[in-house]
């Protein structure tokens, strides 16, 4: 377990959403971590979200992780993928607002979240770093990642029994991304069964990379 506190996120004046911060003592960089889809039973408290949570926290940075509209505690519903983009860029904002002006700010998502956060990797100030964890590209174009807004690592990550991630795909995505780490982890499906610990040992690297 990591220690957390209760956040809540404004995204409008009349919607909000439930999170959870990280702050380890003199952070100086921080990580918003995006969970899966909301209609598939997605929350922040998924399992492989928990674990970037940790090896972000492992490396000093800090970490708001939170619920997507309609889930858990956090008002409103679902937006097909639109208002969830306002949701991160909210998160961002709230993190951005805890942290020291000059901090890094980083974004981390697992499937339909990896989604979100490439969509908005492009805008603003440059990232501090960018993690893709199992982003889902046999069920959704990940849209022109030709130039995110990248400062600092970034890494895509997954199994290479991931039924949503085709390899072909994968390698594709890669290719158009010169600048990042693709790791494959050898029989790992989508869920990351049995896959926690290596996918924890990927995420370690690119956490302290930031840090």
């Amino acid at each position: 377990m990591i220690a957390e506190s209760p956040q809540t996120v404004p995204v409008t004046s009349h919607l909000s959403l439930q999170a959870a911060l990280a702050m380890p003592s003199g952070a100086r960089a921080g990580v918003v971590v995006c969970h899966p889809h909301p209609l598939y039973g997605g929350d922040m408290d998924n399992p492989v979200v928990m674990a970037v949570a940790r090896a972000c926290v492992r490396a000093g940075l800090a970490t708001l992780r939170f619920n997507f509209r309609g889930v858990g505690d956090s008002g409103g519903s679902w937006d097909e993928g639109l208002g969830e983009q306002d949701d991160v860029r909210a998160a961002l904002t709230h993190l951005r607002l805890l942290l020291p002006g000059d901090a890094r700010l980083a974004l981390a998502g697992y499937s339909f979240g990896s989604m979100m956060a490439a969509a908005i990797a492009g805008e603003g100030r440059p990232l501090g770093g960018l993690a893709l964890v199992a982003p889902p590209l046999g069920m959704r174009p990940l849209g022109s990642m030709s130039g995110p807004a990248v400062d600092g690592p970034l890494l895509i990550v997954a199994g290479s029994a991931d039924q949503y991630c085709p390899p072909d795909a994968l390698a594709a995505l890669g290719q158009t991304l010169p600048k990042a780490t693709v790791t494959v982890l050898d029989g790992v499906n989508h869920f990351f069964f049995g896959g926690l610990d290596r996918l924890a040992g990927a995420l370690d690297g690119w956490a302290a990379a930031i840090s």
